[in-house]
């Protein structure tokens, strides 16, 4: 019988683990909600790295594991196939295809941080949605900058910067409100890939406004590649029944 790990991460991660029976387990790192309405068994919390990780596939007697985290998420990437060969199991990775810039796009692609807050430099209020990572830079907001941090929790900003606490999808007509509310003059971004985020793109090419991207991680080769979850439950079959 086939019992499978799936590593969470993206809404599609959720769509695989409403196809899984009580045997299988949908493994999530504790950011975000916990799906209550789930057959499969879910799991909270970190592995201890690729050695722990490979320990957990051991004792529970994984024979199948599946990568669906973040696309940046690259270190859990490399973790997965790194235990899944310490355990002798395959790993499957669903791959999210990265957005393409489009007609009246003008997207800047940035390698980091530092590069990122030297990109900066002419805007006056930026919108970021890259999650938590800028709540670290607070202090470091330039003088006569403003900052719209969205992430998946509010919480406290400071005099210069405000967060907003929300969760996707977002519709296109809130995006444009929030943009304008706001007077947005530029959007920095992971390319996730994501339609329910998308629309944030649709709304910076409407006005005109620079796209600051964040560049993808190289992620490792796993034993098999999905760019969709129905190439990947095509793939599965019925893993209840295997």
């Amino acid at each position: 019988m086939t019992r499978i790990l799936l590593l969470g991460g993206v809404t599609e991660a959720l769509a695989i683990a409403r196809t899984l029976g009580p045997q299988h387990t949908y493994s999530l790192a504790g950011v975000g909600r916990v799906p209550s309405d789930l057959q499969c068994q879910v799991r909270v919390g970190g592995y201890g790295g690729a050695e722990g990780l490979a320990r957990y596939i051991s004792e529970q007697q994984i024979s199948l594991l599946l990568d669906a985290t973040h696309p940046y998420a690259a270190q859990i990437s490399a973790n997965a196939v790194a235990a899944a060969a310490l355990a002798g199991v395959p790993c499957w990775a669903l791959r999210r295809p990265a957005w393409q810039p489009q007609a009246g796009d003008d997207w800047r692609e940035i390698a980091g941080w530092d590069h990122l807050m030297q990109a900066l430099r002419p805007f006056k209020r930026p919108l970021f949605t890259l999650g938590r990572e800028p709540l670290q830079h607070l202090d470091d907001i330039p003088p006569g900058q403003f900052w719209t941090l969205r992430a998946l929790d509010s919480c406290p900003g400071n005099e210069r910067c405000e967060i907003i606490g929300a969760r996707g999808p977002f519709l296109l007509e809130d995006e444009r409100q929030l943009f304008a509310r706001r007077d947005i003059d530029v959007l920095i971004s992971k390319n996730s890939g994501s339609s329910a985020t998308e629309p944030k793109l649709e709304v910076a090419r409407e006005r005109g406004i620079p796209v600051l991207i964040l560049k993808r991680p190289v992620l490792p080769e796993a034993d098999r590649h999905f760019g969709s979850v129905a190439e990947l439950l095509l793939a599965l079959g019925s893993p209840d029944k295997t």
